[in-house]
């Protein structure tokens, strides 16, 4: 991100016909799930697979177990089309079209269904705490913060995974399509000749604990408030004037019991669409009453939909820890009708003169679903 280099690639999955940019992850295809498991193989798990053996997270996952039991620790994961790949794939076989029979390899409750995710990855980790699937298209694995921080206090679980997946597959790609959504050229949020987005997929997976079993070595990030909101404006298009995108943002200052104008940095929801980004910037005039720093990081990934939420919290942390503002990449010419500050190059911040202290991120849903999460380097 220091350096602006896109994962972003001209299309190449798959035979799909469409001339866009996408985020592939490279080495899902390669990933095998452990045998006991091997019905839940489909590009979701094996994406979460892949994500979970990332930056020592499995052990991360083993301590907290051992330190609150198997039954205390909870697991919130947000998906929207979870492993539908599969399915679409099955009915494209050779032996489908030969015998009107989907094949052995097909296993709708382990592969498509939305749970599977959450089912496959509590068996791969014994786990017997709360587990929820959040599917509200790409405010997704946002809301499941609030959720899993809702049943820790309430004293249901002690703990949490949270987290979201999302794989590309011929549904997303070609229905965004049908909408008109999907940019030919690679995606550039906020810019003034934006045409649309670019389709990624990923995995994010956070652990979230309570505040005083922060080890203060690790650079902890708190959770300091979330905000949502469903304004049922269109099943696909946001409130024009951003009325949900607003009320989440309050929200999540109310929670935080903070003034807007604690937040150092914004990171959009920034789809390159251009309903969306206006939307947002007009929703942002609404709750600062000066110009904000933000960026999209969708240059990057693109939309990964439903992990979208937790891929940018973990982006939000990292601004936190390293006193980080990434750029809006592939933006050309900041949008002249926005009011907000476009980051146009990334920033790393001196720590004796200006720190990062408060992030918040957005994330938008189709239906009007919204959350906002805010992030800070100080607990509530």
């Amino acid at each position: 991100m220091k350096n602006g280099i896109t994962g972003l690639r001209q299309n190449n999955f798959l035979d799909v016909g469409l001339d866009t940019w996408i985020g592939r992850v490279d080495e899902i295809e390669e990933q095998v799930l452990p045998g006991s498991l091997i019905n839940y193989q489909c590009r979701n798990n094996q994406l979460a697979y892949l994500a979970l053996q990332q930056d020592d997270f499995h052990f991360a996952v083993e301590q907290a177990k051992q330190h609150y039991g198997a039954d205390r620790l909870g697991l919130f994961l947000g998906t929207s089309t979870a492993g539908i790949l599969s399915t679409e794939l099955a009915y494209q076989s050779d032996f489908f079209k030969t015998t009107g029979i989907l094949p052995e390899s097909c296993h709708f409750r382990e592969q498509h269904n939305s749970f599977s995710i959450t089912e496959f990855i509590r068996k791969l980790y014994q786990l017997k705490g709360p587990a929820q699937v959040i599917s509200t298209a790409c405010s997704s694995s946002a809301k499941v913060f609030a959720s899993a921080a809702r049943y820790i206090e309430l004293g249901l679980c002690d703990a949490a995974i949270v987290g979201g997946v999302d794989s590309l597959c011929l549904t997303t790609l070609y229905g965004f399509n049908s909408l008109e959504l999907v940019a030919s050229e690679i995606c550039r949020p906020a810019d003034q000749n934006r045409s649309g987005l670019s389709i990624g997929e990923g995995a994010a997976f956070i652990l979230l604990e309570k505040a005083e079993r922060v080890d203060e070595q690790q650079s902890p990030v708190y959770l300091r408030g979330y905000g949502e909101s469903s304004d049922a404006y269109h099943m696909s298009s946001p409130h024009p004037e951003g009325r949900g995108a607003y009320q989440a943002m309050q929200q999540a200052l109310e929670s935080a019991a903070m003034d807007a104008a604690h937040i150092d940095y914004v990171n959009l929801h920034g789809t390159a669409t251009p309903v969306n980004d206006q939307m947002e910037d007009k929703a942002l005039a609404q709750v600062f009453s000066s110009p904000v720093a933000c960026s999209s990081t969708k240059g990057w990934t693109g939309h990964t939909l439903g992990a979208a939420g937790s891929v940018e919290a973990i982006y939000s942390a990292l601004c936190i820890q390293h006193n980080f503002m990434p750029q809006s990449l592939n933006t050309l010419t900041p949008d002249p009708a926005f009011t907000q500050t476009i980051l146009m190059q990334s920033s790393l911040s001196n720590h004796s003169t200006s720190s990062i202290h408060s992030v918040a991120s957005n994330s938008f849903g189709f239906g009007g679903n919204n959350c906002c999460l805010i992030f800070g380097d100080q607990p509530c």
